[in-house]
């Protein structure tokens, strides 16, 4: 850091230096994905007013990505809205006119087809054969029995056997397989074709768990997560539109594009010395030697602290810039705290959390959009599903890199047609779609074409127009796609990723935390002269907080969890500085 440069150009303007002259903290929300802008919107909406949002890419919305191509919107990332009964994320879309549902009833019952009420499955083996529908039904209904089961583990306390391996996949897997060699009524040709019916059903529910395969899910854990009741919907103008209504009322200066983040220095005062000293730098002050006539101590400052006082946290950008802050919210993906923890944060972060962010979970999945002139399927289609017949006897879900292909477990198709032309829209998950995100796309456009030939049995079928997908886990920015709980992980973990930093033992009083455990919960709001103590004598709490679906213990792998973190963070400070703001007023 000795050649970076320390920015406090936010505390510049007028009003936020007089409010920090009476206690005004600064905060810095690193991405503006969900969490990030709700928690800048909940600070500003309370009164602070000196928030800074560091986005390293080039736009906003985080894995909200919408693409405009010709009159229709086409989502690379979010795409429903999963409930409404007290969805934090319909119920702003819905009081803006922007919804459209696309399930009936409390649930889904099409799985991840969901852009659609109408029409059926269409269940396709590779050698060009549909499955009956009544295979299908039949299948489908003892798959979701199986699956409810896998819920029990958790609400109901079960213990989990050693067979299962702790794993929704190894369980579903030879639970189904079980109940299907034992059914009497069905031929053997029936019983090989609903075997390989398992493998293709676990690679949807993959996409949906964005992990590599269900094996790697957690068993026990697994019924933790949380289904919102209430419809599916789709935003057809884009979900955008929901990362737009969050940014109004942030002014434009306070997100900053473009402006990756090395490192967070947390924990300044109580860690000095350290190295080498950096301040913030007053404006035109580029040497940070005191004025004339002004004699260290004198004087505040012109960002209002007194030459003694030290920030608790400096934030260091990849432009070397040094942005200096009370408190930092960190909103980065789960995929890139992994690769980045153990330099991103200095001091490093306390064991616990290093373990919880090894144990959790997080894969990619990836769209394919393909682009017909016409529609090759019938009007009654609202999906094409690939089972490969060879896959009877598999006991894992994982492909060579040169078959990376047999991991697409299907094509939804896209309706309505006059909104979206005739797009079909394929899923990929996993290991193989890191594969995939290394072709190019006619290489993946020629593969999806051969697959949709086989499958349907059409060999005229053309190949697509357009070609559009995602690469969510390439991207330097995510490293996937979302968070889920892996085998020997909990939800103890997520909140262990969710607990700010420094830990203290006021916070550990709190909650009652048993002397075994790492101290820290959210600091008691019951000790305010502690909580805007800035540094005199004491460790400043709340220096370093987490947000991001990763840190929502019901809701992870949700926009809604992701907007619900970042509020959560939000209202921790807010209740913190509580006193200040209401003396303010």
């Amino acid at each position: 850091m000795q050649s970076c440069e320390s920015s406090g150009d936010s505390a510049n303007d007028p009003l936020s230096r007089g409010l920090w002259r009476r206690g005004q903290p600064r905060v810095v929300v690193i991405g503006a994905g969900l969490a990030g802008l709700a928690a800048t919107k909940a600070l500003l909406e309370q009164g602070f007013t000196d928030v800074t949002v560091l986005e390293a890419s080039s736009r906003i919305g985080g894995r909200v990505q919408s693409v405009k191509l010709g009159h229709a919107t086409f989502e690379l990332g979010a795409t429903w809205i999963h409930g409404s009964h007290g969805n934090p994320i319909y119920h702003l879309a819905e009081a803006n006119g922007l919804l459209e549902e696309t399930t009936d009833g409390e649930r889904s019952v099409g799985r991840i087809s969901l852009y659609s009420k109408n029409g059926v499955a269409c269940y396709l083996t590779n050698r060009g054969r549909r499955i009956p529908k009544d295979v299908v039904e039949e299948f489908s209904d003892l798959y979701n029995e199986v699956y409810n089961l896998t819920q029990e583990f958790f609400q109901r306390g079960k213990p989990v056997n050693a067979e299962s391996q702790n794993s929704v996949g190894v369980f579903t897997r030879e639970e189904v397989r079980n109940r299907i060699r034992d059914d009497p009524d069905d031929s053997e040709a029936t019983k090989r074709l609903k075997l390989a019916m398992i493998q293709q059903y676990l690679k949807v529910e993959s996409c949906e768990s964005s992990s590599h395969s269900m094996d790697e899910v957690s068993l026990s854990a697994f019924g933790e997560w949380t289904e919102i009741p209430g419809a599916h919907h789709i935003i057809p103008s884009g979900f955008m539109r929901v990362v737009e209504l969050l940014t109004r009322g942030i002014p434009a200066h306070v997100i900053q594009l473009g402006k990756p983040v090395r490192c967070v220095h947390w924990d300044q005062a109580s860690a000095r010395p350290r190295g080498p000293e950096i301040e913030p730098r007053r404006e035109g002050d580029h040497n940070h030697d005191p004025g004339e006539g002004q004699q260290r101590g004198e004087e505040p400052r012109e960002d209002g602290r007194g030459e003694d006082e030290q920030w608790p946290v400096l934030v260091e950008c990849e432009d070397c810039e040094v942005v200096p802050a009370d408190h930092v919210i960190v909103t980065m993906s789960l995929g890139v705290l992994k690769r980045q923890y153990s330099s991103f944060f200095r001091p490093g972060l306390p064991a616990e959390k290093v373990a919880a962010i090894h144990r959790l979970g997080i894969s990619t999945t990836d769209k394919i959009f393909l682009e017909f002139e016409e529609p090759f399927w019938g009007p009654e289609c609202n999906s094409l599903q690939f089972v490969w017949e060879d896959e009877a006897e598999s006991r894992t879900l994982t492909y060579p890199p040169e078959h990376w292909y047999r991991k697409i477990c299907g094509f939804d198709v896209l309706y309505p047609p006059e909104r979206y032309g005739h797009v079909l829209s394929g899923w990929i998950c996993g290991e193989e779609a890191l594969v995939m995100e290394k072709c190019d796309d006619e290489a993946v456009a020629e593969i999806c074409t051969e697959m949709l030939r086989q499958f349907t049995g059409n060999p005229n079928i053309p190949k697509p127009r357009r070609i559009l997908r995602s690469a969510w886990g390439s991207n330097p920015h995510f490293r996937g796609s979302y968070s889920y709980t892996q085998v020997g992980s909990s939800g103890a973990d997520v909140e262990k990723l969710a607990k700010p930093l420094p830990y203290t033992e006021s916070s550990k009083a709190a909650h009652g935390s048993s002397s075994k455990q790492q101290p820290g919960h959210l600091l008691s709001s019951k000790c305010p002269e502690q909580s805007q103590d800035h540094n005199r004598g004491s460790t400043k709490p709340m220096q370093v907080l987490f947000s991001g679906e990763a840190t929502h213990r019901k809701y992870y792998s949700t926009t809604h969890g992701a907007l619900l973190s970042g509020q959560r963070e939000a209202a921790r400070l807010i209740e913190m500085y509580r006193d200040l703001f209401q003396q303010g007023n």
